[in-house]
Order: structure tokens, then sequence, then C-alpha cells
């Protein structure tokens, strides 16, 4: 199994670069596993193919405005930084592994984002990670930040002033929690749903569980293996009540659908909650997990899954190929492209079951 075995064509002009509006007009292929066949209609008609007492699990992580724009205090040369994920600090300094674009900065660099924020490179990761320590903590951290940030768009997105602005609103779930932010990308799945399509998907007895996991550097960097079982992912950080486990674990017993709304929550599914599914001992879970899902893997609890089209050679092709089929993807996303499906984050869905 190589790398190549998840490579295809795209023509540019299907990547989304802005989402369409109102969010549920996004069209939805349906594909059956079962049989190989799919069926194209648009994402508010999700409701048809959902049954009482289906469960979707969607992944609440709010993204956090991670895209911070600094000069180099001696050089006043530009620097952009990526915020990662706090880490803890001796001294209770902001310290947060960050991702920093252009070239390999010195260490002991200090930026300055804004008047009165600075950042010093105190540390070094490898590819392109580094230890950066603020001047700033708590509240007046966070106020800085959401007040110069730039939501973390992908490259792809060949954003401008107003698509940057705009991505304060389109580049969240309308359930990403105050209370959860940690993300540095949106669980794009579940950018497709509005309040409404919600509202409905609860009235008809579908129950709606909300898990968190906080999408980390990992969602940007390529597969670079060209055997892809040598891969390691990024760490990303999942935090689950034990009573939403214990949940989850009885409506999989009780033979209940568990939908994925996105990868994320696959990966929370499978690399957490299916731990218990034998356990009578459980916990909360707040700690870290790296499962690389590709073909060959063996699903617990998964039942359904909604998620969008992909980068090629990406960790999230494996992943939709490993629950479909790497020749059912192939075909399905061949006949995306032939029917002007829009591509990858601001793009359109599919329902896999």
């Amino acid at each position: 199994m190589d790398l190549s075995d998840f490579d295809y064509f795209l023509p540019s002009e299907l990547i989304a670069q802005t989402p369409v509006e109102p969010r549920d007009r996004a069209k939805l292929m349906v594909v059956d596993r079962q049989t190989g066949k799919w069926q194209s209609t648009i994402f508010s008609n999700l409701p048809q193919f959902l049954q009482s007492p289906d469960i979707l699990i969607v992944n609440n992580s709010k993204v956090l405005p991670a895209r911070l724009m600094g000069h180099k205090l001696k050089t006043g040369g530009k620097i952009e930084v990526l915020l990662e994920h706090k880490l803890a600090s001796p001294n209770y300094q902001e310290r947060w592994r960050c991702l920093i674009g252009g070239n390999r900065p010195k260490m002991g660099l200090i930026i300055n984002f804004s008047s009165d924020l600075t950042g010093q490179i105190i540390g070094e990761e490898a590819d392109g990670v580094f230890i950066v320590e603020f001047n700033k903590t708590g509240s007046d951290f966070w106020s800085t930040i959401y007040n110069i940030g730039e939501m973390p768009l992908p490259p792809y997105i060949k954003a401008d002033e107003t698509i940057i602005k705009q991505a304060v609103k389109d580049y969240q779930t309308v359930y990403a929690q105050d209370n959860k932010v940690g993300s540095v990308a949106a669980p794009t799945a579940g950018l497709h749903f509005t309040k409404e399509l919600l509202r409905c998907i609860k009235a008809m007895g579908v129950e709606i569980v909300e898990v968190t996991l906080h999408i980390g550097l990992g969602t940007f960097g390529p597969v670079s293996s060209e055997n892809i079982k040598e891969q390691r992912l990024h760490e990303e950080l999942v935090d689950i009540s034990a009573q939403k486990i214990n949940q989850l674990v009885k409506y999989h017993k009780e033979g209940r659908r568990l939908i994925a709304v996105g990868t994320t929550s696959v990966r929370v599914l499978e690399g957490v909650v299916a731990q218990f599914i034998d356990s009578p001992a459980v916990e909360d879970w707040l700690a870290p997990i790296d499962l690389f899902i590709y073909p060959g893997f063996e699903f617990r609890l998964l039942d359904g899954l909604i998620t969008n089209f992909h980068l090629p050679k990406s960790s999230l092709m494996m992943l939709v190929s490993a629950w479909a089929g790497t020749d059912l993807i192939k075909k399905a996303y061949a006949a995306a492209i032939a029917e002007n499906y829009r591509f990858f984050s601001y793009g359109d869905a599919m329902l896999l079951v």
C-alpha cells in the first residue's frame, strides 16, 4: 500500500474558495458502501437518510484565531506564526507550540505582534514547529489574540481581506462551544449544518452527541512516507467525559447507528471510546491521541460518516478509504469531479453508510 494509491487529479477550479449560502445548500453525495451505488442531493436533505434512533456525533471544538502576523524586533522583517496549542509553563507564562512560516528563525528571536504583545522563540521541535513564550497571560493574552488574530484558513483558499474577515463566521460550526476553544482548523464536515437543520434532525428522534477533539498542526501536514505504515501523525487533544463514553458504548450495544460528522469525530470514537467497549472502569478522558486510520483498520463503533472531499495523498483520504474501500472512494471522487462538486474545506459533502 503506497502513497500513490490515494492520489487523484483535481481541476483547480473545483477547490472551493468560499462556502455556499445558506450552508445546507451544499451538494451531498450519498454513498452506499454495500452496493457501491451513490446519488446526488443537497445537504438540507440529510434527514431523508437518517432515522430514529440514529446518533450523530459532532466535534464541538471551536477554532481560535490562530494566525498571527508579526515583525522581527531587530530587523522589522515580517513573520507569520500559527498557534497550535498551549503548553504547561513553570512561570505561568503563555507558552505555545507554534508553526512558523518562512526561513528558520533563530532561538531567542523576539517578535512584535502589536504595540503590547510580543513573543520570544525559546525552543524548537521538528518540521518547522517552535515553542514561543508570550509576554501576556490569561484574559489579557486572549483579548489581544481575538483582536489581532486571523482565522487559520488553509493555504489552498486564496483569501482576500473580505474572505479573511468573513471567516470569523464562515470557518466555524454553528455548534462550536465557547468553552471548547482549541482548534487551528475547523471540523469542516460540520460547516454544512445550520441551526434549523439541527432542530429538524433532533425533532425526528435523532440524538446529537457532542465530543471534543482540538484539531492541530497535523491537519496541515502532508503524508510524506511512500510507505504509509511508516507515517506518524501529530497528536491532537481529546476531551470527553466518562458519561459520554458510557453513553456511546451503550448506544453501540443497543444497535443504534453511530454516524460521525467528520473524520475528527471518527478519531474520538475509534481512538478513545472503542477502548472502553468491554471495560467496566471508565474515566474522563483529557489526553492526546495520534490514531492513524488507513485501509486495513478494523472499525469497532462507526456505522456512518459525513465528510468533505479531501486532499490527494492526505491522511483524511486514507481514513475514508479505510471506511468505504479505496476503489469505491476513487470512483465516487471521479463522479464528484465529473458533476462539478466543490472540494476541500468550503466544499461539498459525502455521506458514507
